[in-house]
């Protein structure tokens, strides 16, 4: 019974995790916490049982995100029909990772600490699966080898940090540019 009630309550939270970063990503983090509700089917008082501060939200809808891009990484060469592909797949899942946690730190204020404890796990669970792709995308002979993972990914991030200030920037354009030089073209 008590494994049956933990498993229930993963679930729920992995159900308001969804609900919020799906509000986040269409309103930012200052999303009212109704709105969550509201997108997760639950009141108000089952968002503050879980998370009791806005903080708590936002770095627990972070971690999972963080988590999800992982999981989806090392799969994707299983799935994909090339290595190329599935960097390519990866890095626009990234993409939609960075839109999303677009604002956190403003909603995290003054905590320092906890904003440097979210980059080592992003970087701790992320660059090594972005290394794999790449790695398995230079074996195929499909990239120019020597591409550094965190460089590259940082290189993303900073063409994501103009989304949403500027209806005329397409961060996805430019990220596809990036990647799409990152071919080894045949000698001609």
């Amino acid at each position: 019974m008590a494994d049956r009630k933990r498993a229930d309550a993963r679930r729920n939270e992995q159900v308001l995790l969804d609900a919020a970063a799906a509000v986040f990503l269409s309103s930012g983090v200052d999303a009212p916490v109704r709105d969550i509700a509201a997108k997760a089917g639950v009141g108000m008082g089952t968002i503050y049982r879980h998370f009791p501060n806005r903080a708590e939200l936002v770095i627990a809808v972070y971690r999972h995100q963080v988590d999800a891009c992982a999981e989806v990484g090392r799969t994707l060469l299983a799935k994909e029909p090339t290595p190329y592909a599935a960097l390519t797949v990866w890095v626009d899942l990234f993409v939609d990772f960075l839109v999303t946690k677009h604002g956190l730190a403003a909603a995290l204020q003054s905590e320092t600490a906890r904003f440097e404890t979210l980059h080592d796990y992003f970087v701790d669970n992320l660059v090594p699966v972005c290394g794999a792709l790449l790695d398995a995308a230079v074996e195929a002979g499909e990239i120019q080898p020597g591409v550094d993972p965190y460089g590259l990914m940082r290189g993303i991030g900073n063409l994501c940090v103009g989304v949403g200030g500027d209806p005329r920037y397409d961060a996805r354009q430019l990220v596809g540019l990036l990647i799409a030089g990152l071919r080894r073209h045949p000698a001609t």
